[in-house]
């Protein structure tokens, strides 16, 4: 019988007062909420027990202090390809508010005027993937809502476009992984947050 093969856990960081809100929170450092702290700690009982070859975290705080109360901020590494989206001009708005000039926009079609469109920011996602797929043993990364979604189209091999079928919430866990090896990647959980519903 085969080893088991590696997984990727995925993490996103806990609630902010943006993300409570709506806003496009790309760049922005913001901090969590109370209530982000308190769910970054429950992800942290929910991995608790977890031997992970590998920590990648994006340097920005919402994420790397998720990864910290989660119990894993000593051993991360951060990685700069993991940072959100550069939203531009949508930076801070609320995809209603977005569409009042823009009517229909769809980020994972249109992109973000003055930020990053969605083939760059799809690129750093296959950056990312094309890393992971390297390593040995099960890794885990906190990151952020869009960029995890671009992450798991990517591991996919799907369109990045597909991304946005990928809903994620704050403090949700995915794992990614393989079918029956390598070159059958697949979705194994996605966008659970059972840990922070009590």
């Amino acid at each position: 019988m085969n080893a088991r093969l590696p997984q990727l856990y995925v993490a996103r960081h806990g609630e902010t007062p943006w993300s409570a809100a709506g806003r496009h929170t790309g760049r922005t450092d913001v901090p969590l909420t109370a209530q982000g702290e308190q769910d970054a700690q429950r992800l942290g009982e929910r991995l608790a027990g977890k031997i992970f070859t590998r920590v990648f975290v994006s340097p920005l705080q919402r994420a790397s202090r998720t990864c910290a109360l989660a119990g894993f901020g000593e051993k991360a590494i951060a990685d700069e390809d993991l940072v959100e989206w550069d939203y531009g001009i949508y930076e801070g708005k609320t995809t209603p508010e977005i569409r009042q000039s823009r009517p229909g926009w769809e980020i994972f079609r249109d992109g973000c005027p003055e930020g990053e469109s969605l083939a760059v920011a799809a690129a750093r996602a296959d950056r990312v993937v094309d890393r992971l797929r390297r390593l040995d043993g099960d890794t885990l990364v906190f990151s952020h809502g869009h960029f995890l979604r671009l992450l798991a189209a990517s591991w996919l091999g799907l369109d990045p476009a597909a991304s946005r079928c990928f809903h994620l919430g704050t403090a949700a866990l995915s794992i990614l992984g393989y079918e029956h090896g390598p070159a059958e990647p697949v979705i194994r959980l996605w966008n659970d947050a059972h840990h922070i519903r009590g």
